[in-house]
């Protein structure tokens, strides 16, 4: 899957690289830790392009992007996404964001919200509570040994660089270690409508996705029969399970056409 045009975008001192698929509206894909714009979005892709701008950024410290060695912030991420879009001269777009993703967007809605159009955020999370039982002592826990073995090969094939593999790594696990809740307040005044997503068996709590609702003014919420991300990606196996992923992207279609 070829994309139509891939690039280099500015960045608050750094460069990103993203890759354009389709033309039509602008929708702005944003990948999971540890992970790369196509990585995650390679399904979505496959049902959206012909009717979208699909555009996949890859983050700070990620895929083929340039590292920092200052910590990880959601509001950096949120930020460096705002320049991408002033770069391809794009005022708003709506916005498609997975685990880590999810968590920059929602920020990005809140603090930039005359750049958002329509939001979906699939399986993040805005407070520490919001995610499974012992989540922060297994992170505290975790080496990079353990990191999943097709992040690992995905990351090394987009840039063989050791030491920015480690880097991408300790940045990543300290952002969740280190996670802070949202601000009071942030959900509640976040003005475009949303569309929150996750799976029975999530790292995110149920509880946590249907609070989020609550919180957010125009919000509409999805929980499936599925873990994290194998409602829209391939699972830790490799394996794909089409028709989940089918009713997953309709559903997204419907939203952003509603």
């Amino acid at each position: 899957m070829l994309s139509n045009h891939s690039g280099y975008s500015p960045a608050n001192g750094i460069k990103l690289y993203y890759e354009i698929y389709g033309t039509g509206k602008p929708l702005i894909l944003i990948h999971g830790g540890g992970s790369s714009g196509f990585f995650d979005f390679e399904e979505t892709v496959k049902r959206l392009q012909n009717q979208y701008q699909l555009i996949l950024l890859d983050m700070q410290n990620h895929g083929k992007s340039a590292h920092r060695r200052v910590p990880e912030t959601f509001e950096q991420d949120a930020k460096d996404i705002v320049a991408v879009l002033d770069h391809l001269a794009i005022a708003k777009a709506s916005f498609f964001g997975f685990s880590n993703g999810a968590t920059t967007i929602l920020k990005l809605a809140s603090l930039f919200p005359d750049r958002v159009d329509r939001l979906i955020a699939a399986s993040g999370n805005t407070k520490r509570a919001g995610l499974l039982d012992g989540f922060f002592e297994g992170m505290s826990a975790s080496t990079i040994e353990v990191m999943p073995p097709s992040l690992k090969e995905n990351f090394l094939k987009l840039n063989p660089d050791p030491e920015d593999f480690r880097n991408m790594y300790e940045k990543d696990s300290q952002r969740m270690i280190n996670f802070r809740d949202f601000e009071a307040g942030a959900l509640e005044n976040i003005s475009c409508p949303v569309f929150l997503i996750g799976g029975d068996q999530d790292v995110v709590k149920g509880e946590h996705l249907a609070e989020m609702q609550k919180q957010i003014p125009d919000a509409r919420l999805m929980i499936l029969p599925a873990n994290h991300g194998n409602y829209m990606m391939k699972d830790f196996n490799g394996q794909t399970d089409e028709g989940l992923i089918d009713f997953t992207i309709f559903q997204v279609r419907k939203f952003l056409e509603a």
